[in-house]
């Protein structure tokens, strides 16, 4: 797949990047924490030695648990603007931070803070009733039942693939980009990089289709050929609907998710080092 790189996508992408220092004004802060025993634990001795205030009160909320946890936390203040800082007490913890007890006030003073954008999308069923969602991983289409998918694909109004025939498709953010996507040999995309990435799962027609990396500016229609006989659901991070014909799925620049991570590991730098795995 080639990216055309402009002068003006190119400065976009470096300022986009730049690594942002929370103010060392933090005082008030919200923990929450997933079912799990050790986050509950974690929960209650932290409360006890930080104090602890209702999220609509803080300066900062602090989620204890795995990355399901953190998605959950970031979906409940999408429009807040509050910072969340995960701490790892979960079985998974990409985006999530070590989990320390000491010295949490100076680490969040000293953490650095990673924006990430949304996606909206847009489904409709097969009754003509429209569901709506935001996704911070991802947006995905999967077949429900034993016959593949058939959908086509339309980009900013222009079909771009008239049959691809699947287990189904998936449309990821730069931040999402190393979750499921990656899974299903999706290319991980730089954090702030103005892209999205449209990724085949288990193409079967065509084959040697791999997907592409879209400028995130592009709204992106996938309508289901056969729903009937085929029929498909869509899942945007946690919602699932049923019987899909036809979803719509642009980022949202206006939505700011503000994410918090200890000096010298912000998400950009994860999502750097995921790239040289073997």
């Amino acid at each position: 797949m080639t990216v055309l790189v402009t002068p003006t996508t190119r400065t976009m992408f470096f300022d986009a990047i730049k690594r942002q220092t929370m103010s060392p004004t933090l005082g008030r802060i919200a923990f929450v924490a997933s079912d799990n025993v050790d986050a509950i634990c974690a929960h209650d001795r932290l409360s006890q030695r930080y104090g602890n205030v209702a999220p609509e009160q803080s300066d900062v909320v602090v989620a204890l648990g795995g990355d399901g946890m953190m998605l959950q936390t970031l979906h409940r203040h999408l429009n807040d603007r509050i910072p969340i800082f995960g701490m790892n007490r979960g079985s998974l913890g990409f985006l999530m931070n070590n989990y320390e007890e000491d010295g949490l006030i100076e680490r969040l003073q000293q953490a650095e803070l990673s924006v990430i954008h949304p996606l909206r999308m847009v489904a409709i069923d097969s009754s003509g009733v429209s569901h709506e969602a935001l996704a911070i991983n991802e947006v995905s289409l999967f077949r429900q039942t034993h016959q593949a998918a058939k959908l086509r694909l339309s980009i900013d109004g222009h079909v771009r693939l008239p049959e691809l025939v699947s287990d189904g498709v998936l449309v990821a953010t730069p931040a999402g980009s190393t979750a499921y996507n990656l899974s299903v040999n999706g290319p991980i995309l730089p954090l702030g990089a103005p892209l999205l990435a449209l990724t085949p799962i288990s193409s079967f027609r065509p084959r040697r289709w791999r997907g592409a990396v879209l400028p995130n500016s592009a709204q992106i229609k996938i309508e289901v050929l056969e729903p009937e006989k085929r029929p498909v659901s869509v899942v945007a991070n946690h919602r699932e609907f049923r019987n899909i014909s036809e979803v719509v799925v642009r980022e949202m620049p206006e939505v700011d998710i503000r994410l918090l991570f200890d000096r010298g590991h912000a998400l950009g730098e994860r999502v750097l080092t995921e790239q040289f795995q073997c």
